[in-house]
């Protein structure tokens, strides 16, 4: 959001000395004498503090109230593994995970031993806490087994799609969201282990290594897919790959994501204002033409050496001249 603003007071509020921050501060100025709730406050050390009161609480209705106690009435208190042989007994996507070998299994409750793996990794039990010696699906020997031949990232994309496909099939889900709209997020683990895939980042993981899991999930509150990237690399890095590779029957077309994240346009080479510049052509945006030039040199400056800061200067008055015709 912050940088279509950006983008949008380039375009149409250049003045050739004015810069969005300095718009943005004195809108801001102007607003804080009328705004009862923020205050500038002087510390014992005679700094300025900024202070902003506290929202006032909300007290919850009772129609509130009534609905989550029915709610909670209707949910019975199961373990996790009968929730997971209940989804596959509903929806079969332990079916998924095949053989490595792509031979049939003989072994019997297969499904029970898959569940059974699947808890621990996403648990990070181990398989100790369930393991049982009097049933056949459960004992170490056939858990390692099917942990080395069953659990792959192939076997995990397909009975994912299926489980997205089954809720996608609830009519609640449907009208929850059509599927079009997912959202994008990241969750961020230090490694303790020296890896080259891990990324340095002091600010969220001091002085050690760490990777961040990009996640995407939709408007029926599925999960679409993830990837795991080293370090903090921003979203619009990956999150293509990661929505066009992901295999189930939902195809998002417009997917959010939070500030932290890059905004990035994909556009053709006869639209890149730098690529038609090196290519001795004129690219063109038609009436928008002057406001993709600003742009386009708004980006280039950021990422500019200071040497060519007169270059830079000299273009961005030619284009302001240009603008404001």
């Amino acid at each position: 959001m912050q940088f279509r603003l950006n983008r949008w007071l380039y375009a149409l509020c250049w003045t050739g000395s004015d810069r969005p921050s300095a718009l943005f501060d004195r809108a801001t100025a102007a607003r804080l004498p009328g705004n009862a709730r923020v205050r500038i406050e002087t510390a014992a050390d005679g700094t300025a503090a900024l202070s902003l009161s506290a929202l006032d609480k909300l007290d919850e209705p009772a129609s509130l109230v009534a609905l989550r106690a029915a709610a909670a009435a209707r949910m019975p208190r199961v373990d996790l593994p009968e929730i997971l042989l209940e989804m596959h007994a509903r929806t079969g996507f332990a079916a998924g995970s095949t053989h490595a070998s792509k031979r049939g299994a003989r072994a019997g409750a297969l499904a029970t031993s898959i569940c059974a793996v699947l808890l621990a990794e996403a648990c990070n039990t181990g398989l100790e806490p369930l393991i049982r010696l009097d049933t056949p699906a459960l004992r170490r020997s056939r858990l390692s087994w099917v942990r080395q031949n069953y659990i792959r990232a192939d076997t995990l994309v397909r009975s994912n799609a299926t489980l997205v496909a089954a809720q996608a099939a609830i009519p609640l889900a449907r009208a929850w969201g059509g599927g079009d709209v997912a959202s994008a997020d990241r969750l961020r683990f230090v490694v303790p282990v020296r890896t080259i895939h891990s990324g340095p980042n002091p600010r969220y993981f001091g002085q050690e290594r760490g990777v961040t899991y990009n996640n995407l999930t939709s408007d029926q509150f599925t999960g679409l897919g993830g990837i795991v990237v080293p370090g903090t690399l921003r979203d619009s890095l990956v999150l293509l790959s990661v929505l066009l590779e992901q295999e189930t029957a939902l195809q998002p077309t417009e997917v959010m994501t939070d500030t932290s994240a890059h905004t990035v346009m994909w556009t053709g080479q006869d639209r890149d204002p730098q690529a038609a510049s090196r290519s001795g052509r004129r690219c063109s945006y038609g009436v928008r033409s002057h406001a993709a030039n600003l742009c386009s040199w708004r980006r280039r400056q950021v990422s500019a050496p200071t040497g060519g800061a007169r270059v830079s200067a000299a273009r961005r008055r030619a284009w302001s001249r240009n603008a404001s015709r």
